[in-house]
């Protein structure tokens, strides 16, 4: 695992990725974190997440993606199903699915570049130890980068 300190979104928009995984839940809700961020920036992506059937617990471990052209490049953007709500106490990552959706990353994406922010481990509440090691195995041999966000956490909005 690469470990750089950095905007993710940036960083793909200026070309440094292939592809963008992102820790989603089950819900179709984008609205906090980097998938607030995602969704405004790369509105193909949450299109690919409300194509999708909101509370199927079905959908732990699956993703859907969305390739977008910016800049003259392609970037794909993965929505992993690795929680299955946001609301609550207590941790909401799923770990097994966190793993499923790393083994079709791997499937589907193996030999680009890949990067992912601090997937089930912000508002998710997971163990990013555990995480980590989740992800350096199931993506072992590939090129895949965690992009820690530079400026900080990024607020929660209001309501969601």
């Amino acid at each position: 695992m690469n470990v750089v300190q950095g905007d993710l979104i940036e960083m793909a928009l200026q070309g440094h990725f292939d592809v963008i995984v992102q820790g989603c839940n089950c819900q179709c809700r984008m609205a906090r974190g980097i998938a607030l961020t995602i969704r405004r920036v790369f509105p193909e992506a949450q299109m690919a997440d409300s194509a999708t059937k909101p509370g199927d617990r079905a959908k732990l471990g699956t993703i859907s993606t969305a390739t977008v052209h910016r800049n003259g490049h392609a970037i794909t953007i993965v929505n992993g199903y690795t929680q299955f709500h946001w609301a609550g106490a207590g941790v909401k990552a799923d770990y097994d699915a966190i793993r499923l959706v790393m083994q079709t990353v791997r499937r589907q994406f193996s030999g680009l570049r890949i990067g992912y922010p601090k997937i089930g481990a912000g508002l998710a509440g997971g163990d990013w130890a555990t995480i980590r090691a989740i992800i350096s195995e199931e993506l072992a041999g590939e090129d895949h980068t965690y992009v820690e966000f530079e400026g900080g956490d990024p607020v929660p909005v209001e309501g969601t």
